[in-house]
């Protein structure tokens, strides 16, 4: 079992670089930052757990802070050496893929092969229609930015011709460290997902709901695509000895866990809880190796 922690990175959280070292030092795997590009004032879909804008309800105020997570990322490579960094998610669906690869490929080799590409559909119908993208075909340009960024990743000379990604080959340099590429990890929890997860990408991070009784699902998908077994990171909740050991029996590879966008104090804080509630895991671990 591995650990990491999630925070949003914002413009008055602990710096991302102090956080990655503090989390480096203590034992942590990976480090994983959201993203919101922006929220729009009137939203049309209010998030899970929240009630809509036009409602009277208000999200809190990190969504609208969020540094850009491969900025902020960036930091985070150049101030640590071991842990993994992360997005978590990138919503995909509201970046040029081509763009985005360069990104992807620029920070796993500043990184020295240490990121994992985490990526998401979106939740929020008005921010994605500003970047020009619709909610109800969302998924499938989803599919064809991945599928297109791959052939970037892993060609001298890419092409993809789709319905939304479509360009006659081009150059692009750095490849990514990681051969062939960056584990692309989907987010969510959706009917659908697990099939999405085996067509095209190489992780799955749910974050709500029963994950843990599809895992059996997740892993008969994949043996009937003749894929081996793919790698299960969750939003753990809890860090308590029971809530731990059965994410360890269901196959989970990684827990992680939210530390506060509220300032250095609180977010150190909360990290040295989880560390003591980590610790034998982690020890146990480090025996073995």
């Amino acid at each position: 079992m591995r650990f990491g922690i999630s925070i949003f990175p914002t413009d008055y959280a602990i710096p991302i670089a102090e956080l990655a070292q503090a989390a480096e030092a203590r034992g942590f795997d990976s480090l994983w930052v959201s993203e919101h590009t922006h929220i729009p004032v009137n939203r049309q879909a209010p998030y899970p757990g929240y009630p809509s804008t036009a409602g009277g309800g208000e999200l809190p105020k990190y969504y609208k802070h969020t540094l850009d997570p491969f900025v902020a990322l960036t930091a985070a490579a150049m101030a640590t050496s071991r842990i993994k960094l992360a997005t978590g998610m990138c919503l995909l669906v509201e970046h040029d893929p081509i763009d985005t690869a360069k990104r992807v490929s620029s920070l796993d080799h500043l990184s020295n092969g240490r990121f994992l590409f985490g990526i998401g559909g979106g939740w929020n119908r008005k921010e994605m229609e500003n970047h020009g993208t619709r909610y109800d075909t969302r998924w499938k340009l989803l599919r064809e930015r991945v599928e297109a960024m791959k052939e970037i990743w892993t060609r001298d000379e890419a092409e993809y011709h789709g319905e939304f990604v479509d360009f006659d080959p081009i150059w692009s340099w750095p490849k990514p460290v990681q051969k062939p590429h960056p584990p692309v990890i989907l987010g969510g929890n959706a009917p659908r997902t697990l099939r999405r997860v085996v067509r095209y990408c190489d992780g799955w991070y749910p974050n709500r709901g029963d994950y843990l009784s599809r895992i059996p699902e997740l892993r008969r998908l994949a043996a009937d695509a003749g894929r081996g077994q793919i790698p299960v990171t969750a939003d753990a909740g809890a860090a308590d000895r029971s809530t731990i050991e059965r994410h360890m029996q269901a196959g989970v590879e990684r827990c992680i866990y939210w530390v506060p966008a509220d300032g250095r104090d609180a977010a150190l804080r909360r990290l040295d809880e989880l560390t003591e509630s980590v610790r034998p895991y982690l020890e146990a671990a480090s025996i073995s190796r």
